[in-house]
C-alpha cells in the first residue's frame, strides 16, 4: 500500500484541492520513514483531495531520495520503492500534476525574500514553495520547516500540521 494511501479517506470532509500545498520534505516524510512521519500521515487521513505536485516537487522528491542513498541513510531499493510508491500516488490521484506559472511564482518569491528574508532567515526554495503555494491559491501549507512556516504565516496562511 502507497503511503499516501495508507492515509486516503475519501469519505471523510477534507480540503479542497490546491487549497492544501505540500512542500517537498512534508513529501518524502510520507514515502521515507522519518521523525515526522507519524504526523505526516495522521495529517494526511484528513485530506480527502489530491495535493497539488509541481515539477519542483519532482526534483525535490526525487533528488531527496537519491541524496538518502548517497547519504547511506536508505538503500537503492528502499529509494526506488519510495520513488514507485509516489507515481502510484500521482495515478491514484492521491497527488495531483500540476502546472505552474513559473513567472509569478517566481516574483513573488523575489518579493518575499526582499520583505521576510532579513528577518526568517528563509532559504530560497523554501520561499519558492511558499510562493508555488500561495501562487496557487492555497490557504494551507504543509510543511516541517519552521522558518518555512513562520513565512506562509506572515502572509497569512495557515502552516502546519
Amino acid at each position: 500500500m502507497c503511503p499516501i494511501s495508507f492515509c486516503w479517506n475519501a469519505k471523510r470532509k477534507g480540503i479542497d484541492l490546491m487549497d492544501e500545498y505540500a512542500d517537498s520534505s512534508f513529501l518524502v516524510s510520507c514515502y521515507l520513514a522519518d521523525a515526522h512521519t507519524p504526523r505526516a500521515r495522521v495529517h494526511l487521513s484528513k485530506l480527502a483531495t489530491g495535493l497539488p505536485f509541481t515539477a519542483l516537487h519532482a526534483l525535490e522528491v526525487h533528488n531527496a531520495l537519491k541524496l538518502g542513498v548517497f547519504r547511506r541513510l536508505v538503500t537503492e531499493a528502499q529509494s526506488a520503492a519510495a520513488w514507485s510508491d509516489l507515481e502510484s500516488d500521482l495515478r491514484a490521484g492521491r497527488l495531483v500534476r500540476t502546472a505552474m506559472n513559473w513567472q509569478v511564482a517566481l516574483r513573488l518569491a523575489s518579493t518575499l525574500c526582499k520583505r521576510h528574508s532579513t528577518n526568517l532567515g528563509t532559504r530560497s526554495l523554501d520561499i519558492l514553495h511558499v510562493a508555488c503555494a500561495r501562487s496557487l491559491g492555497s490557504s494551507t501549507l504543509s510543511t516541517f520547516d519552521l522558518r518555512q512556516a513562520a513565512l506562509a504565516r506572515k502572509i497569512g496562511m495557515i502552516a502546519g500540521p
